[in-house]
């Protein structure tokens, strides 16, 4: 991964206001903290920003040029975007030093045409530790020769020299499943179906049941108290 070289400047307005103003000057507000630093607040250009994760990916690793401080190496750890418009709309920043070794979660790409079945890819990126100036953007996977039934472990992902595996090793990242027919989805249906009217069918009768029950206990309770009023009007009155 190559690094990207960028201007960043200080930012002294703070808040949502602040970071409004700053995006309205075709500016990303960041943070950028790390190794016992003080917290920076900065501003970067968006269009180079957003340039410079298209084309080497979300753990791009970036030389920040900051007027009176130097340059700084940073790796991006939390990137929010408009929900909408996609555009950049806060980063985090961490600081690394060269030789440092970092964790990040790395993008797995398949490639290859599935011949069989349904891809299924439970995890899509893959935790590693790597040398902060040597960080891989992605990992290739060839689904093309897998069958229904097999599988792709995190194990068998083929790592850069000097990387190493974090995600547990067992994971599967890649499965060919066997696609059902229309007669086998039809058959499934209409088993959810019945057993759905079952249910429902069960629920009426215990409903009804208990209903019942209500009625006979409150109807005994009735019959009680017409027993106790009769008792007393008969009993004679004490002299």
């Amino acid at each position: 991964m190559s690094e990207v070289r960028i201007a960043a400047e200080p930012r002294t307005r703070f808040g949502k206001g602040g970071a409004r103003a700053t995006r309205r000057a075709g500016q990303v507000p960041a943070v950028l903290y790390g190794h016992g630093t003080d917290v920076r607040h900065i501003a970067l250009p968006a269009r180079e920003l957003m340039n410079a994760f298209k084309h080497e990916g979300a753990n791009v690793l970036l030389t920040l040029e900051i007027p009176g401080d130097g340059d700084e190496l940073a790796l991006p750890r939390q990137v929010q975007r408009d929900p909408i418009r996609g555009n950049l709309t806060h980063v985090d920043l961490l600081v690394v030093k060269r030789g440092e070794k970092v964790q990040i979660d790395v993008p797995i790409i398949t490639v290859g045409e599935v011949k069989e079945g349904l891809l299924e890819t439970p995890n899509v990126t893959l935790s590693v530790e790597a040398e902060a100036t040597h960080l891989p953007s992605s990992f290739e996977i060839n689904v093309g020769k897998l069958r229904v039934g097999q599988s792709i472990h995190a194990s068998q992902v083929k790592l850069p020299e000097g990387t190493t595996l974090l995600t547990d090793p067992d994971a599967v990242v890649a499965h060919i499943m066997s696609q059902i027919t229309e007669e086998q989805f039809e058959a499934e249906l209409a088993g959810a179906v019945e057993e759905a009217a079952a249910t429902g069918a069960h629920a009426e009768e215990a409903a009804a049941e208990a209903e019942a029950e209500a009625e006979a206990e409150a109807a005994a309770e009735g019959d009680g108290e017409s027993g106790d009023a009769a008792s007393d009007e008969s009993a004679p009155a004490a002299e």
